[in-house]
């Protein structure tokens, strides 16, 4: 996949995990970020359960990814949530 593949695959995914989760978005560096680490996430998470996407090609690796994202942005709200009660007197 070439970086230009990559950032608009980060970048769908990202914009489409923050809509499925809700919440206050990164912005587009952000989102491609979360979208990135979202296709490393969710590929490993399809990997290991055994799972196919439901179609291939770019299709198939945008839904991977915003599986990923989505699972990465919960994990994210809930460390920030945590956070912010830690710190909160």
């Amino acid at each position: 996949m070439d970086i230009v593949t990559l950032l608009i695959v980060g970048l769908v995914a990202g914009l489409l995990a923050s809509l499925i989760v809700g919440g206050a978005g990164y912005g587009i560096l952000g989102d491609i970020a979360v979208g990135i680490g979202g296709a490393f996430l969710g590929s490993y998470i399809f990997v290991h359960a055994g799972w196919h996407a439901p179609w291939g090609g770019l299709g198939g690796t945008i839904f991977v990814a915003t599986i990923g994202s989505a699972v990465l942005l919960v994990i994210l709200h809930l460390v920030q949530g945590a956070t912010k009660r830690r710190r909160s007197p």
